[in-house]
């Protein structure tokens, strides 16, 4: 392939790449050092009331947005360096909380907070995910071929879902007089309240998660399995081998590569968690690293909107899923240069 014919090929999509990646990406960055603030005036209001004996005004200092010609709040813009970064990240009071040895301290802290629960809900669920999925699409291979797309097509149900619905479905399921919390306070003949601590609304933001995905890695590895060489397993059978010892030195070093797809998939969609956040309405207890963004664009009584706040926000989940991808990234160009050499 020559190089015009190349660069036509790859030119449409480094171009999409450079538009809706990298330009955005860019202007976050850019944003983050900067603070954008309404302008406001001060100003002395007399507030006039009727009463029996006439009119009694108060005077008092107020202070208002002022508003342009456009009708709109104006505002200045300033750069503030890594301030930001401070206000998301709040080291101050990480310092003073970990003096006080108080872990709860630590927790109330929103940026800790959501960090916590955002790499604990991608590590936990990223096993589950791969097991699962694998569990998944070895049952679909050896079911009987008359029954297998009845199969394939209960089993991606889940995936084909909307996230937010699917979460909203199994709230309403455990929330109030929910019936399976009807059925779990019927059987154990006290009252339950999933919703009231941390932990219950986690195990059900990890379940969700679990049964939402596993379906996606199913199909993968089924895919996969469909070209593992069949002399390789009959060779395995011949030699005495086990179940567990094909699975183990046949099947899964042939569907590696696309273990390593799935969980790079899994790790960059996961540790941006936020449909289970906004479905489980779990604000008061766990908030994601994504659901702090949002919170920080969200308008307060005055209009205003900590868009800096939010871009630092932002950049440091940039960073966070970087790092988490640089180990797999890593084990993939090694053993890519061991194939090349």
């Amino acid at each position: 392939m020559n190089q015009k014919t190349f660069f036509a090929f790859i030119g449409p999509s480094v171009l999409m790449m450079v538009l809706f990646i990298a330009l955005p990406l860019a202007t976050v960055l850019k944003q983050s050092f900067y603070q954008t603030q309404s302008v406001y005036e001060t100003l002395e209001v007399e507030t006039c009331s009727p009463t029996f004996t006439g009119q009694v005004c108060v005077k008092e200092i107020k202070t208002i947005p002022i508003i342009g010609d456009n009708g709109k709040v104006i505002t200045q813009t300033n750069y503030v360096g890594l301030s930001n970064y401070q206000n998301v990240l709040e080291l101050p009071r990480v310092i003073a909380a970990f003096a006080n040895n108080s872990w709860h301290e630590f927790m109330l802290i929103d940026f800790w907070k959501a960090l916590r629960f955002t790499l604990s809900f991608t590590l936990i669920t990223l096993p589950l995910v791969l097991f699962f999925g694998l569990l998944i699409a070895l049952c679909i291979n050896n079911v009987a071929k008359s029954i297998r797309g009845p199969v394939i097509f209960v089993s991606l149900l889940p995936m084909i879902i909307t996230p937010v619905i699917g979460a909203l479905a199994i709230r309403w399921l455990f929330i109030g007089d929910g019936v399976l919390t009807s059925f779990l306070e019927w059987w154990l003949a006290k009252d339950i309240a999933m919703f009231a601590q941390a932990w219950t609304i986690e195990f059900m933001m990890t379940f969700y998660r679990v049964w939402h995905v596993a379906p996606f890695a199913a199909i993968v590895f089924y895919a996969g399995l469909q070209t593992v060489n069949q002399d390789t397993i009959e060779s395995a059978i011949i030699d005495g081998a086990s179940r567990w010892q094909k699975l183990r030195f046949v099947i899964l070093p042939h569907l590696m590569p696309l273990i390593v797809f799935v969980t790079l998939i899994h790790l960059m969609d996961a540790y941006r968690v936020f449909e289970e956040v906004v479905g489980f309405s779990s604000q008061a207890h766990v908030i994601s690293l994504q659901w702090l963004t949002y919170d920080f664009l969200t308008a307060d009584l005055m209009g205003n909107r900590s868009i800096g706040r939010a871009s630092a926000s932002s950049m440091l989940t940039m960073i966070g899923i970087t790092l988490l991808l640089i180990p797999v990234l890593r084990g993939v160009w090694n053993d890519y240069k061991g194939k090349r050499l």
